[in-house]
């Protein structure tokens, strides 16, 4: 090493790469949402812990560039905001190579499935194929969903060690989306113990009253889960104490194939 550098020097230089005012913009993006589809500056600044003035250079630069648009009082997100994530979908191989097998797998069971990746405490929808709507909100690629009551997140979470996925399930605040909703963290913890030995997540109207889902990991060559599918439907079709035994075996068929070609 150079002389008059130092380790503590080494592990700090990413520090200077580190562009603040893109993060605060990435954030500014992020805060709007179905519920959310118009924010003032102030709510913006609320909502991202950003002081006003910054909150105002941000929205400002994105209505400039074209990602938002300003009528006075409330900002709103532009289509263009949309290039963001067809840039991963274009780049990525996952979602391409799911899709096939998704919509094979529907036809066969005359149910909808999904597949996903974890970014935080959320899953995101990476492909999908609908056989009919089976829940009160649309589903479709992009959508985000609480990872701690869904079995997509389930399978997700257990594949990460205890502590880690503890801290993203405290970092989602869970609460009870309905009255079956697991939300102690401790007994989720134990629920992910269960899926991590049997290798799926089975979900009973815990997301939604009505909903079951049957959730399996998506392995790549190196054996580690990349990614997780899943089959939902409704219990007045399938009950939850059916859908392992209908499906499961379809579904690790699926997942089998699907391992050597995921990198």
């Amino acid at each position: 090493m150079p002389e008059g550098s130092s380790l503590d020097e080494a592990s700090a230089a990413p520090d200077r790469d580190h562009m603040a005012a893109l993060e605060k913009g990435l954030a500014v993006i992020e805060c709007f949402d179905a519920s959310h589809d118009k924010l003032t500056i102030a709510e913006v600044a609320r909502a991202t812990d950003l002081s006003r003035a910054a909150a105002r250079r941000c929205l400002l630069t994105l209505a400039k560039i074209g990602y938002a648009e300003f009528d006075g009082k409330f900002f709103r997100l532009t289509p263009r905001v949309l290039r963001l994530g067809h840039a991963w979908l274009a780049s990525s191989a996952l979602p391409q190579l799911v899709q096939p097998f998704l919509e094979r797998l529907s036809e066969e069971t005359h149910e909808s499935s999904s597949a996903s990746l974890l970014d935080g405490h959320e899953i995101v929808y990476i492909a999908r194929s609908q056989q009919r709507r089976i829940m009160s909100v649309g589903l479709s690629v992009g959508t985000r969903l609480p990872a701690f009551c869904t079995s997509m997140g389930r399978v997700l979470l257990a594949a990460l060690p205890p502590d880690e996925a503890r801290r993203r399930m405290l970092a989602g605040r869970p609460r009870a989306r309905t009255a079956q909703t697991e939300t102690d963290i401790d007994e989720l913890l134990a629920i992910l113990a269960e899926v991590r030995g049997q290798g799926y997540a089975i979900v009973d109207q815990e997301l939604e009253l009505g909903l079951v889902s049957l959730g399996v990991p998506l392995i790549n060559q190196r054996n580690e889960v990349v990614a997780a599918f899943n089959l939902s439907g409704q219990v007045q079709r399938t009950s939850a104490a059916d859908i392992a035994a209908q499906f499961l075996p379809r579904m690790q068929a699926m997942q089998t194939m699907l391992r050597p070609l995921i990198k």
